[in-house]
């Protein structure tokens, strides 16, 4: 059984030539990911949810041998097409070219107000009337009803700073991490191009974190604080209404891979996921589904954190001429890995906070030069972080995880999916950027800004799956998704772009001599 991509879908380098080693070791892989299916006795399930058409009916729908027929020894297997769709990348605004960090991070929040006032205006009139008096900071009267509009800017007494921690007056131990550097406090000032104000009054601080650009209604006090009665975000941009399809078409949504890692189940999981994506698993039902996955999207920590070297840079020469960095067969491992998925399907890669690219966001595709084996490929695609584009009409946004797990440090807010809706309805990928999560130093415009409202909005590396649709004031339909980190849940999930339901396929995989309790399984 084989399946291939359209005719005309994937193009091969000619000059590119791969020594038996390299040809065997697929031969290898198939014949170790088949043993391991029979010698682990491992069960495929794929839950259905709410009556709707879920990957598990897709694959269940086509009649044929199964595994447990005896094989036909002169008829040949059935051989499935992947059908191409449309693909269109719209991450332009994410690409820094010439880099200059010379400038400072003022001009980003100005430009970032600036942007958002606006929309936040226009918002501000729908909420509290035509009518309502949208004011200045500097223009403000004691006990005057209005409307401002600034950036928040919250004052956290458990907040890490380098200033604290070198000054010599204060000659303090740098304090240990927290999950949580909330506390009873913390203060929220609301800032404009000109001056800043006390907020107090019906407001939920610990929800806030800095860079979240809001109009607040309420009037300013005697003792110069705004006392705030009511407030309103920018909500969602307009939608590009998607395109009724046909038949169901899914996308594969893994982040976390954490190769390098000491994780060997991690390697079973992920080597099935890629035995199941290009149809080496199941009969002929689980392969016809899986003909059915048209793209392949991988957000994020491909690498393990133990590839990390913190150290490299501060040891001697002489020290290091004779060792290998740690991602180095990682990368390898990696480059193998893709390899088997860009020959079957299109596979779109993006950066994670342990992977060798740039740390500040947006961080730059991975270079192709490390990846020999699959960059011959055109159906590889590095992209950047965070990733939007079109796949058959239906518009993708996301990013790695960082800017989710940001916020969770600095606010009250626990879940990942909580977080998601939140930043959609602040229309800002990254609040947090600059002051606690690192970006580039932009100048004229902050690229973060949600210019349009996605159909599936993502993050990776997520400790569980969620998923969640949404409706906007204005018709808008967004599927929100947390990816879990695959090399500790197992867990990926597919996204249907007919229905935008969105389900998990769980590989769970213990060793062979741990108790029966323990069997592999993959749930969803």
């Amino acid at each position: 059984m084989i399946i291939q991509l359209g005719s005309g879908d994937l193009s091969y380098d000619p000059g590119f030539q791969a020594d038996e080693a390299k040809a065997s070791f697929f031969v290898d892989k198939n014949l170790t990911g088949f043993t391991i299916l029979c010698k682990q006795l491992l069960q495929i399930i794929f839950c259905d949810a709410c009556g709707k058409t879920m990957f598990s009916d897709v694959s269940a729908q086509k009649n044929g041998p199964s595994l447990l027929c005896s094989p036909a020894s002169e008829e040949q297997g059935p051989t499935f097409e992947r059908i191409s769709l449309p693909y269109e990348l719209y991450s332009d605004r994410y690409r820094v070219g010439q880099r200059s960090f010379s400038r400072q991070y003022a001009h980003i929040y100005a430009a970032r107000l600036m942007q958002m006032r606006p929309l936040l205006a226009e918002r501000a009139q729908q909420k509290w009337g035509s009518n309502v008096l949208i004011k200045k900071l500097c223009d403000l009267e004691p006990g005057e009803q209005c409307c401002i509009v600034g950036t928040l800017f919250k004052r956290m007494e458990l907040q890490p700073s380098i200033l604290k921690e070198i000054s010599e007056e204060h000659n303090l131990l740098p304090q240990p991490a927290r999950a949580k550097y909330i506390s009873e406090a913390d203060e929220l000032i609301l800032e404009d191009e000109l001056q800043r104000i006390k907020l107090e009054g019906k407001f939920d601080k610990d929800k806030c974190v800095t860079g979240s650009v809001v109009a607040i209604y309420g009037a300013e006090k005697n003792d110069g604080k705004f006392t705030v009665e009511d407030f309103c975000m920018a909500d969602l941009p307009l939608q590009t209404p998607r395109p009724a399809l046909s038949s169901d078409r899914f996308v594969l949504l893994a982040s976390g891979l954490g190769l390098g890692g000491h994780n060997a189940d991690s390697m079973l999981g992920l080597q099935l996921l890629v035995d199941m994506v290009t149809g080496q698993l199941g009969d002929t039902g689980e392969q016809s589904g899986a003909a059915t996955i048209s793209r392949v999207l991988l957000a994020g920590n491909l690498l393990s954190q133990n590839t990390q070297d913190k150290d490299a840079s501060t040891k001697a020469k002489y020290l290091t001429k004779k060792t290998q960095a740690g991602s180095v067969e990682a990368i390898r491992v990696l480059d193998e890995l893709l390899l088997q998925l860009v020959a079957s399907v299109p596979v779109d890669v993006m950066p994670g906070q342990y992977d060798p690219t740039n740390y500040t966001l947006p961080q730059q595709p991975l270079h192709p030069c490390m990846f020999p084996l699959s960059s011959a490929y055109n159906t590889l695609q590095l992209v950047s972080n965070p990733f939007e584009a079109s796949i058959d009409g239906v518009r993708f946004l996301g990013t790695s995880g960082q800017n989710v797990c940001d916020i969770q440090r600095y606010s009250s807010m626990d879940s990942h999916l909580e977080i998601l809706e939140e930043t959609l309805q602040l229309r800002h990928l990254a609040p947090t950027a600059p002051d606690t999560l690192g970006c580039y130093p932009f100048y004229q415009k902050d690229p973060f800004l949600l210019e349009e409202c996605p159909h599936v909005y993502f993050s990776g590396n997520a400790p569980t799956f969620e998923s969640k649709l949404i409706k906007g004031p204005d018709g808008q339909e967004v599927l929100l998704v947390t990816i879990p980190e695959f090399s500790s849940t197992q867990t990926a999930c597919l996204v249907n772009l007919r229905t935008l339901q969105c389900e998990p396929i769980s590989f769970t995989a213990f060793s062979a001599d741990k108790d029966e309790e323990n069997e592999m399984n993959i749930s969803h």
